[in-house]
């Protein structure tokens, strides 16, 4: 299984494979998915989650999958968490 270390954050994506190359702006994209344009600017800005809604939104916009934005935040998420995460002293259960 491979585990990224350090997987970018959604936000980042977005910007650098989709609004960067068609400059376009984070409120122009937030026009254009119905959503408040501090929603798309935080989510540029790495400053918040990814949400299913807005999954569902840029999925349905750009032509790809909500599971493709929701891995992203998986990953993001789950690198976080190992760096951060003090699982040590937790003793596995064992099979009978």
């Amino acid at each position: 299984m491979t585990i990224l270390k350090n997987p970018s954050h959604p936000g980042e994506v977005l910007k650098e494979l989709y609004l960067d190359p068609l400059d376009m702006s984070s409120i122009a994209l937030a026009k254009r998915l119905n959503v408040p344009r501090t929603r798309i600017e935080r989510l540029v800005k790495g400053e918040t989650s990814l949400t299913a809604d807005t999954a569902m939104r840029l999925a349905t916009f750009f032509g790809n999958t909500p599971e493709f934005w929701m891995n992203l935040q998986r990953a993001y998420d789950l690198a976080k968490a190992r760096a951060s995460v003090d699982v040590s002293d937790i003793i596995p259960l064992e099979a009978a």
